[in-house]
C-alpha cells in the first residue's frame, strides 16, 4: 500500500480534562474543583492509508484519546482536522458525515451491539440512517458486509449473544464498515478476546485495510500487536505524546525512557534476556496530580534538575522520529 504524503487527520494541541466531583464540605471551605488531566496538548498527524498504534500503561489517555476524535468527548482546546476540515466546529449535516467517513470500534463487542436486534438488523439500521443504499439493495449489502468480515448471510437473522467474543468483534467492524469510512479507530480491539482468537481478528483488519485503503489507528497496550500493524508509533503517558515514529525505529532505537522502559517489560521467551530489576521504578503518578515539568521525571532514572521545572517538548531528532526529552533538547545533564 503506498502512502499519502499529506496527513489526512491532524491534531493539535489537544486538551481534554474531567472534572471530579466536589463534596459538600470541599464546596464549604471554598476548595477549587480538581479535575483529571486526560489529555494535555496532544500533537499527532495520521497519513491517509496509514496505520497509526497508539501505545502506553492503563490510563495514560488513549482511548480519551480515541474517543474525542470521533466527538464523543467534546475536547476542552486544541483542533482536530481532518481532511484540512476543522472536526471540532462541525455540526448538524456536516458532523454526521464525519462520524460516517471515521468510524469507531469499540474493545468490548458485546456491550456495544443492541442486544435485542439481530446482526441483519443492527447492519441494516446503519444503512438505512445514513442512507447508504436504496431499500430493495439493503438486504445484499448485509450480506456483503458479513462475507467481507468472515462470517455467513445466515448470520444476519441470529442476536449477538449467539456468538463468540471474536464473532462479536467481526459484526462490529461489519457495522463500521457498513458506512464506507474512510478511517478506522480501533479502540482496544482484541484486549477483550482469547489469545488464540486475537491473530485472526488482527489479519482480517489487516486484509480489509489493504483491500479498503483505510486508515486506522490501532489503540492498544499489547506491544506486540501494534509492532505486527502499524506503519509507526505513538506513546502516550500521563495525557502527553512522549514519543512518535516509525515502528522500525520505535522497537529498534527508542529513545524516550518511557518508551524504552515498555519494550524492556514486554515478556519475552528468551531466559537469557530477563531481568530482575524492574523495567519502570515506582507507580503512574494520579492524573488528578501530574507531576510539574516532565510528566515521567518521577519514574525517570536519567531525570536530572531541568525536568522538574520545564516540560519537554515533542521535537523532531532527525527522520521524523519525535520525542519530548530533555536529553535530546541539547541541554542534558552537565
Amino acid at each position: 500500500m503506498t502512502l499519502s504524503d499529506h496527513p489526512l487527520l491532524e491534531v493539535t494541541g489537544l486538551t481534554k480534562t474531567f472534572p471530579v466531583r466536589q463534596s459538600l464540605l470541599s464546596r464549604w471551605r471554598g476548595q477549587p474543583r480538581r479535575a483529571v488531566q486526560a489529555l494535555t496538548d496532544v500533537n499527532l498527524s495520521v497519513k491517509r492509508g496509514e496505520t497509526l498504534g497508539i501505545v502506553g500503561e492503563s490510563g495514560c489517555g488513549k482511548s480519551t484519546l480515541a474517543r474525542t476524535l470521533v466527538r464523543l468527548y467534546t475536547a476542552d482546546s486544541g483542533s482536530v482536522r481532518y481532511g484540512g476540515q476543522d472536526v471540532l466546529a462541525l455540526s448538524g449535516a456536516e458532523l454526521r458525515g464525519y462520524n460516517r467517513r471515521v468510524q469507531m470500534i469499540f474493545q468490548d463487542p458485546y456491550s456495544s451491539l443492541n442486544p435485542r436486534m439481530t446482526v441483519g438488523q443492527v447492519l441494516r439500521e446503519a444503512l438505512g440512517v445514513h442512507k447508504m443504499r436504496p431499500a430493495d439493495q439493503i438486504p445484499a449489502r448485509v450480506s456483503e458486509l458479513l462475507s467481507l468480515v468472515g462470517l455467513p448471510a445466515e448470520a444476519a437473522n441470529r442476536l449477538p449473544h449467539e456468538f463468540s467474543g471474536g464473532q462479536r468483534q467481526r459484526i462490529g467492524i461489519a457495522r463500521a464498515l457498513a458506512l464506507e469510512p474512510e478511517c478506522l479507530i480501533a479502540d482496544e480491539l482484541v484486549s477483550a478476546l482469547d489469545v488464540s482468537v486475537q491473530a485472526q481478528v488482527v489479519n482480517l483488519l489487516l486484509e480489509l485495510q489493504e483491500r479498503l485503503n483505510l486508515t486506522v489507528l490501532f489503540v492498544a497496550h499489547d506491544l506486540r500487536l501494534v509492532r505486527h500493524l502499524s506503519h509507526r508509533v505513538a506513546v502516550m503517558y500521563l495525557g502527553r505524546v512522549v514519543e512518535v515514529a516509525s515502528t522500525e525505529a520505535a522497537f529498534e532505537a527508542p529513545k524516550h525512557p518511557y518508551t524504552q522502559g515498555l519494550l524492556a517489560a514486554a515478556p519475552t521467551l528468551d531466559p537469557g534476556s530477563r531481568s530482575l530489576e524492574p523495567a519502570i521504578s515506582g507507580e503512574l503518578p494520579s492524573p488528578l496530580n501530574v507531576p510539574s515539568g516532565c510528566a515521567f521525571r518521577t519514574r525517570c532514572k536519567s531525570a536530572f534538575g531541568r525536568c522538574a521545572t520545564e516540560r519537554p517538548l515533542l521535537s523532531d531528532t532527525g527522520d521524523g522520529h519525535m520525542v519530548a526529552c530533555h536529553l535530546y533538547s541539547g541541554a542534558g545533564p552537565t
